[in-house]
């Protein structure tokens, strides 16, 4: 069967963000990018299951700009068969990730989409709940531990009362968690290779989906600077301040 796992350029999680001067959102230009780690985390669990012989084709599929194709070939260095971008210079949200996404598994044909539970950059955790329900597939999210069998997939998740198992027929849609797996790095064989594996470019615009924005960022600040420790000499110094400089306790 066929695996599609969605991924997204972010900003690399070892970048200090920092926001635009008009605050209308966060420097991009001259930062360094890279794949969603969550997304790498799905990327690794569909190699797995190929490698298992569960799955017999993992392709990678991305929206974004002609830049999101670096992403892709990461992608394809760590080992998927197949890429697709769907290009648009627009910031797409969930929603409309979701729709394309939804032409894309029409397309593809997978029996199986595993993308990650949330990117870095938004953290709006949507896309995969929307496209399940798009699909009418059942769905498994924030899975710890997949097991595939019978056309069936046992899924752990960690929930606040302990660890949750589902079992789901497939086709299905899940997200991953970090704990899922520990993704492989890319050796420069792979990284060669990968630059001969097809990847398709397919114009967002062509796919015949409203992928309008419907939010508006009114504004991006940063956090305020949090105020330095003080060290006290005794437990009634303490008690002191809270009670007549911090006014906390009474």
């Amino acid at each position: 069967m066929k695996v599609l796992v969605p991924v997204k350029r972010v900003i690399d999680y070892n970048v200090k963000i920092r926001v635009k001067s008009d605050q209308s959102g966060v420097e991009t230009e001259n930062v360094k990018m890279a794949m969603n780690p969550f997304d790498e985390v799905a990327i690794e669990e569909a190699l797995r299951m190929r490698e298992a012989g569960v799955a017999t084709e993992v392709v990678a599929v991305s929206i974004g700009t002609d830049k999101s194709q670096e992403t892709l070939r990461t992608a394809l260095a760590m080992g998927a068969d197949e890429a697709m971008l769907i290009q648009t210079d627009a910031d797409v949200e969930p929603l409309g990730v979701a729709k394309l996404l939804h032409k894309a598994v029409e397309k593809v044909g997978p029996e199986v989409v595993i993308l990650g539970k949330q990117a870095i950059d938004d953290d709006s955790n949507q896309t995969g709940q929307m496209l399940a329900a798009m699909l009418d597939w059942p769905q498994g999210t924030f899975a710890s531990k997949a097991e595939f069998s019978d056309g069936k997939v046992a899924l752990s998740r960690e929930t606040d009362d302990g660890i949750e198992t589902l079992n789901l027929s497939l086709p299905a849609v899940i997200t991953t968690d970090l704990r899922l797996n520990e993704p492989r790095y890319p050796n420069l064989p792979n990284i060669m290779k990968a630059k001969k594996k097809p990847l398709e470019v397919i114009q967002a615009d062509s796919m015949g989906v409203d992928f309008a924005s419907r939010l508006t960022v009114l504004k991006v600040e940063e956090p305020a600077e949090r105020e330095p420790g003080v060290i006290l000499g005794s437990v009634d110094e303490l008690i002191d301040k809270l009670r007549n400089v911090e006014k906390v306790i009474s």
